[in-house]
């Protein structure tokens, strides 16, 4: 394929199948990006750049930058576009040696990633996907493997309600006990430490003792759907925030860098659920570090960097809270974000979400001149809200901000619900933001 024709066809339930964990959402960005014609660069190396030229680098397996040069781009009046998500989303990890054995039963022991909502994980099939290190020549570029099991694995059983009569009424559930789920059953206790990777290697074909460790995600392998009188809400795993990975997934790709004068990027982090606070999140200096590549690569001065930041405008992309019909009271009264009413514009006075009147102009303008519909979100006085991408970057970067993205219901729930509709009016916003400057 030329790297002037773009692939557009993408469906977000085929990406969410198969971005089972943050390290496979990046080989899906990653094939699809090659197929639209983008030239993958090692971050290690200098880049030579040329505008009009669409390019994407990965690190540590987790985290991706998309970006496209602008045939028409001066230093003199050069400005990023900037769309920023993220890849992780909460769930459990697979601690070393996870195997315990409890009277035939064997399960593994995990540790809780993120703000889970854990008791909708009890009694769904559940899978395992992630990285596997393996043994090599050179001591510090160990092999990786990626590895998904696609199919149902393990369940984590809930206790009937015969012996907990009180599980109707809300039950405090203990990460360590409750949450562990069941791997087989066995009929011997001699289950060894190495048991696990035993299972491990034989499903990567490779000998269990050159496994060094692993980076493994449980994750719920049910496929997503359409529903509701007339189909139009989405039910599936993962949508918050692979939703905002798509839309601005596909935006880049379908965007012409021949006809534009700036750098367009989409910028896929991981260990937002967690704090961004890894070399891999987005509170570190990565961003920095790839605009400055990108204005080397294009022998622009640092100067002009700096001069651009100020010119330049980032879209913070993830899900937000909509109203919620059985719990009307845990939305503020008077700006109600519905499902089915268009993209969401997160606003917080404490700065939890980058709030910039002039910003939210702006994306406000470019809504209603692209006929896309939008709606204000702010939290009720008295909940504290989460923290967002917007918020961390634009504390890096004094760069206009504005944090928006879906409104979904069940956020951080094994199985999420969001409106076909608004995740059309998030895609068709992201490429206005590309393609109007």
């Amino acid at each position: 394929m030329s790297k002037k024709q773009k692939n557009t066809n993408l469906d977000f339930l085929s990406f969410l199948k198969y971005a089972t964990s943050p390290y496979h959402a990046i080989l899906s960005c990653s094939a699809y990006l090659e197929e639209s014609g983008f030239e993958r660069l090692d971050f290690t190396n200098y880049w030579k750049l040329e505008p009009g030229m669409s390019y994407y680098t990965i690190l540590y397996g987790t985290t991706l930058f998309a970006f496209q040069i602008g045939k028409q781009i001066t230093k003199e009046d050069s400005k990023f576009h900037i769309i920023a998500s993220h890849t992780d989303h909460p769930g459990f990890r697979i601690k070393p040696n996870p195997c315990i054995y409890e009277k035939g039963y064997l399960k593994l022991n995990t540790e809780t990633y993120g703000g889970a909502i854990l008791n909708s994980w009890f009694d769904r099939p559940l899978s395992i996907a992630g990285k596997v290190v393996l043994k090599s020549d050179k001591v510090f570029q160990p092999k990786i493997q990626y590895f998904d099991y696609q199919l149902p694995l393990l369940t984590i059983p809930n206790l009937a309600i015969h012996m907990n009569h009180k599980i109707n009424s809300g039950v405090e559930l203990n990460k360590q006990q409750d949450m562990l789920p069941i791997f087989s059953l066995e009929e011997t206790k001699d289950i060894t430490k190495d048991y696990f990777l035993s299972f491990l290697s034989k499903e990567l074909e490779v000998s269990y003792e050159d496994i060094l460790d692993y980076d493994l995600s449980i994750y719920n392998p049910e496929q997503g759907c359409k529903l509701g009188l007339h189909e139009e809400f989405l039910s599936a795993p993962r949508i918050d925030n692979l939703s905002s990975v798509y839309a601005s997934l596909k935006a880049i790709s379908q965007t012409d860098p021949l006809s534009s004068s700036i750098i367009t990027v989409a910028a896929f982090y991981d260990n937002e659920e967690v704090g961004s606070s890894t070399k891999q999140g987005a509170d570190s200096y990565l961003t920095q570090i790839i605009m400055e590549k990108i204005y080397q690569g294009l022998s622009f001065s640092r100067d002009a960097l700096n001069n651009s930041i100020a010119r330049s405008f980032l879209l913070s992309a993830d899900v937000a809270h909509g109203y919620h019909p059985n719990y009307g009271n845990k939305s503020d009264p008077t700006n109600l974000v519905s499902l089915g009413n268009g993209v969401v514009l997160k606003m917080n006075s404490s700065q939890r979400y980058a709030t910039d009147s002039e910003a939210i102009g702006a994306i406000m303008q470019l809504c209603n001149l692209f006929h896309i519909p939008y709606q204000k979100f702010v939290n009720r006085s008295d909940m504290a809200g989460g923290s967002t991408l917007g918020s961390i970057l634009s504390s890096h970067l004094p760069i206009h901000t504005v944090d928006l993205g879906i409104p979904i219901l069940a956020m951080h729930s094994a199985r999420e619900t969001a409106c076909e509709k608004d995740l059309e009016a998030l895609s068709a916003l992201c490429l206005a933001f590309y393609q109007h400057h």
